[in-house]
This record gives C-alpha cells, structure tokens and sequence, in this order.
C-alpha cells in the first residue's frame, strides 16, 4: 500500500528531538505501540482526530484542528473512525521523513551496538529530567503523568517500578540498570 504524502508540514515551536525516530528498530517499534495505545483512549484500535488532539493537549503540544486534519486525514482509510497501527506507524514515518529526511543507509563498518547504545541514552535522558544520572521515583512519576498514565498517580507504586529495577538498593535507576531493563524487554510483532 503507497503511503498518501504528508501535505502539511507540522509547525513546531522548536526542533523535535531526533529521538523521534530511533535508529533500532524493534525499540522504536516498541514506543510507537505504546503512543499509539496512549493515544487510542478507548481501546479501540482506532485513534480518532478527536483522540489524537486530547492526546496532544495533554502533552502540551496542541495543534489547530484544521492542520491535524490536513496532516493526519489522508493516513485514515476509506470508512474508518481514525488511524489503525499500520496507519500510524505509515504518518509516523512520513512525519520522520519530513522533519529529518529520509533515513540514511547504514554505513559500511558502523555497528548496530553503537545505534542501539546512543537509542538508549536518548529514552534515557527522558526520564532523568535534572540530568543528574539517575532517575528518581518524581521523575518517573512526572513523565508518567505526562503520559496521562493512571500509575502515576500513586507514589507508593512509582517507587515500587523502580525498586524492581535499581540494583543497587539506591532508590534510583542509573543507566546501566535502566539498559538492563530495557534489553529485557521483549518485542512482540516487531
């Protein structure tokens, strides 16, 4: 199936985060699965213009129906309320493109451990919202809340999430904690 062109370029107040768009593949496959699910409110496998604007709200990052419609429209299918996960995923990697450019091909020599090394720094510093190196139980919860994700909304069970993580006993997650969670993490369908 072609994709249809992205015909409006989103305007951005800044430049987007090139973690936009992972180099590693089954992660980035991993995180759109999760927007795409935050973003479809009622479980329905769709999401909605109506969703996909309450979710960019909610992120801070509104945009005016008109541009969302122009931008997101021609992803949806003849007789669906919104975009299935194949759809999101095609708007998800024309929207890359047009902001980024097309992914380059891999140079000869350049090895996938180093991509999938700086992926991780990147998804880490998500979350280590002072930079300090380390992620705490408020910075965890903060960018849960973000996320409109209904854990956050408890303390007890943030602090719970990183226990099952931190190693060292230290009440936080250091990179190489969080690296060893997230190389744990299986991708199915990916």
């Amino acid at each position: 199936m072609d994709s249809p062109a992205v015909n409006v370029k989103p305007s951005l107040s800044r430049k987007p985060s090139p973690s936009f768009r992972l180099r590693n593949g089954s992660l980035n496959a991993l995180r759109l699965r999760r927007v795409f699910d935050l973003f479809d409110r009622n479980g329905d496998g769709e999401i909605t213009l109506d969703e996909m604007a309450s979710a960019l709200d909610a992120l801070g990052l509104g945009a005016d129906r008109a541009s969302l419609e122009a931008t997101v429209g021609g992803y949806i299918p003849a007789g669906a309320a919104g975009l299935r996960f194949g759809d999101f995923d095609a708007l998800h990697r024309a929207l890359g493109d047009a902001l980024f450019g097309p992914l380059e091909e891999e140079e000869p020599g350049k090895r996938a451990e180093d991509d999938d090394e700086g992926d991780m720094k990147e998804a880490f510093r998500v979350f280590d919202e002072d930079g300090d190196g380390f992620i705490s139980a408020a910075e965890l919860q903060a960018v849960l809340k973000k996320l409109g994700l209904p854990e956050a909304r408890n303390l007890a069970t943030v602090q719970e999430m990183i226990c099952n993580v931190d190693r060292d006993s230290d009440g936080r997650v250091d990179f190489g904690e969080f690296k060893c969670m997230m190389q744990g993490i299986t991708v199915w369908g990916a």
